[in-house]
């Protein structure tokens, strides 16, 4: 096994090495290449790890780092294997994708080496456990990611959206390394179980406030709020390809070391479910709120990623207060929900993203308030974006129902605890699920019927490239796995059973299976998918038995008195949701431009709405502005007259010599007066 994770980093230094020297078309053949080899080389390893065989080694290290610890335990395994998989699929869709950026070789050549640097460090994150390594590894991804983000540099608002996502990541870095040194000065080595000693030998309120500093970290990455206003600058910014793998796998390294966190600390774990839990559900319903109000479908589609990590973070936090109570039922069932749902949303949100790029690459805009009735250019890629949109609305038969229901099984199962802080917390949660499951419906329906459905708004339809088969074959590999989740979920549940015995602390091959209610409810929701399924294509097929001879006649939808074109008489993104905004406007800051209608027969209507994120403002810009502010009263300094800089000089320079000349005086002058 360690030769296989040291050829694993070899394989990408040498294609990162030989990238510059090839033309842009090997350089794409190089990069496929590499990420296929390097995800045959992570799988072989975690479905070793997942058959039994744990890795558990050391490098010497240097003086500096000390000993390098190498583990990979379930919970590794099982984030590895969901990293190659989006990082596959994002390389082969990427292939088709970066066509239309062949004349850009230099820029090919950073993304492509960002792109292996990214799945090598990713992967590496999961199995490193020495602490000051990792920080360097993590600095590393974060710069791949801002290099990948930044492909199209040349744009002000892509360079500003890497910016941004490059500063958040070093503050993220910042409270991890806050962490990791209060551990190394307590115990006086960087190894993970570090924190395990630590936190076992203290109060437990020293154990919650080191679990403050890790969250808040992870947190950042993850997209929690109010720690998520990088995403939605940074999704829409980003190539299509690179949006899903930052959405499927870059914030879940997030929900990665959270989780790891969690299975070394010793500490109060109903405290920690508590916190987790209340921020989560926050999370899942401030992104959904502001998801709904969105133009930019890759911005909607960010949002949604913010609301998804909070269903992951009830789940998290369910597991916790399974921890906290020693309930292996509702650890079980908060810990499987979220780890299912954590490969449930890389998959459903990588899809969506794909077929976002499709509709951009082929429609040259991703403004909803422009598109509509591409259905007629791209059948299929509406079909995959359909798909996408029923699993992350948590619909049966698609995958995103499975975790949804084992996080609402714990939920409903904690209801009947004597503790009534606990039945309360779970009632808050429940209401905050189904709120956020709603709010999803409201917004996929309005994100597919608004961009492939009716008539096109402000494009024209014959402008509009057919699309090519290449751009969806990788999307319908992940439809693949989202269907079969759906439907044998069972089979996913036990290989997420055993990083969930690590939390139970019962380590078995099969610790699901202890628990025959859950077991037989899974299967049971199999069965119910496939009979679904099956009901569906029955339906389908006896309405076209029964409509195949009738005449299909086509004509224009009556325009209600109106003559005008048909493109008019239809709603937009911004008129269909127009009842949820005036109800949700305490929570929400949208911004209108409106020209009135005059006259029986109107020339000219027009309205327009921006919606912003409140914390965004409160959090981000209303800080910078200040700051700004504060600036400004000094740029009387900054006046072009040399004389003066001149004189800043003398000034400095007279200080540095005086001040120490002062200490010393004021020292004399305190020990003489001590004397007397």
């Amino acid at each position: 096994m360690r030769l296989l994770i040291e050829l694993f980093n070899l394989v990408a230094v040498v294609s990162i090495v030989a990238l510059p020297f090839l033309k842009v078309r090997g350089k794409g053949i190089l990069t496929l290449v590499t990420i296929c080899l390097q995800v045959v080389l992570a799988s072989i390893l975690s479905f070793q790890v997942l058959s039994g065989s744990p890795v558990d080694y050391s490098y010497a290290g240097s003086f500096i780092t000390g000993a390098i610890p190498i583990r990979i335990d379930y919970l590794s395994a099982w984030f590895i294997l969901i990293i190659s998989f989006t990082f596959f699929t994002g390389a082969v869709y990427g292939i088709q994708y970066m066509k239309k950026y062949i004349d850009q070789a230099a820029n090919i050549t950073l993304h492509a080496s960002a792109y292996i640097l990214a799945f090598t460090t990713l992967i590496d994150i999961c199995i490193v456990q020495n602490s000051l390594v990792l920080l360097v590894i993590w600095e590393m991804m974060a710069i791949s990611s801002f290099i990948l983000i930044i492909f199209e540099h040349y744009k002000t608002e892509t360079l500003r959206a890497g910016i941004n996502f490059l500063i958040q990541s070093h503050v993220c870095i910042l409270f991890l390394t806050l962490a990791f040194m209060w551990v190394r000065i307590k115990t006086g080595t960087y190894d993970f179980n570090g924190i395990t000693a630590f936190t076992g030998s203290q109060p437990s309120i020293i154990g919650v406030g080191l679990f403050i500093f890790f969250f808040l970290g992870f947190a950042i990455k993850a997209g929690f709020v109010p720690f998520h206003t990088w995403l939605p600058l940074a999704h829409p910014a980003a190539p299509a390809h690179i949006s899903g793998v930052m959405s499927g796998v870059i914030i879940k390294i997030g929900i990665f070391g959270i989780l790891r966190v969690l299975l070394l600390i010793k500490t109060n774990f109903v405290t920690i479910g508590y916190l987790i839990l209340v921020i989560s559900v926050l999370t899942g319903i401030y992104g959904v709120m502001l998801a709904i109000i969105q133009h930019n479908l890759k911005k909607l589609l960010a949002y949604h990623s913010i609301e998804n990590i909070g269903i992951i973070g009830i789940g998290i936090g369910l597991g916790c207060l399974g921890v906290g109570y020693s309930n292996q039922i509702l650890i079980v069932l908060g810990f499987s929900g979220a780890l299912l749902h954590t490969l449930n949303h890389s998959l459903f949100k990588s899809l969506l993203f794909y077929s976002t790029g499709n509709v951009y690459q082929l429609a040259h805009t991703i403004n909803i308030e422009s598109l509509g009735g591409l259905i007629r250019k791209m059948p299929q890629t509406a079909f995959l974006f359909l798909i996408g949109s029923l699993a992350i609305c948590g619909l049966p038969p698609f995958n995103g129902f499975v975790s949804e229901f084992l996080i609402y099984l714990g939920m409903f199962k904690s209801i009947s605890s004597v503790d009534f802080s606990l039945t309360a917390l779970m009632l808050f949660s429940i209401l905050g699920l189904v709120l956020i499951g709603g709010l999803a419906m409201i917004c996929f329906t309005k994100a597919f019927s608004i961009v492939f459905l009716g008539t096109p708004r402000q494009i024209s339809i014959d402008k509009v490239e057919q699309e090519k088969r290449a751009s969806t074959l990788p999307l319908y590999a992940i439809v693949s796995v989202i269907m079969a989740i759906g439907i044998v979920p069972i089979m996913f549940l036990k290989v997420i059973s055993l990083p969930v015995g690590q939390y139970a602390n019962v380590i078995s091959v099969d610790t699901v299976s202890q628990f025959s209610e859950i077991t037989h409810t899974a299967a049971m929701i199999g069965v119910y998918s496939a009979v679904f399924i099956m009901l569906i294509g029955l339906t389908i097929f006896i309405r076209r038995m029964v409509t195949k001879n009738r005449l299909v006649s086509v004509a224009s939808t009556w325009g209600c008195g109106y003559n005008g074109s048909s493109n008019k008489m239809q709603y937009t993104a911004s008129s269909f949701i127009r009842s949820y905004r005036k109800l949700a406007s305490p929570f929400l800051h949208v911004d209108k431009v409106k020209r009135e209608a005059t006259g029986i027969f109107p020339d000219s209507v027009h309205q327009e709405t921006h919606p912003h994120d409140k914390v965004e403002k409160w959090l981000i810009d209303k800080p910078i502005y200040a700051f700004r502010q504060l600036l400004s009263r000094f740029t009387f300094l900054q006046n072009g007259n040399v004389q003066a800089y001149i004189f800043y000089g003398f000034i400095f320079i007279s200080l540095v010599i005086l001040i120490p000349e002062i200490i010393e005086k004021v020292k004399f002058l305190i020990n003489f007066l001590n004397q007397i």
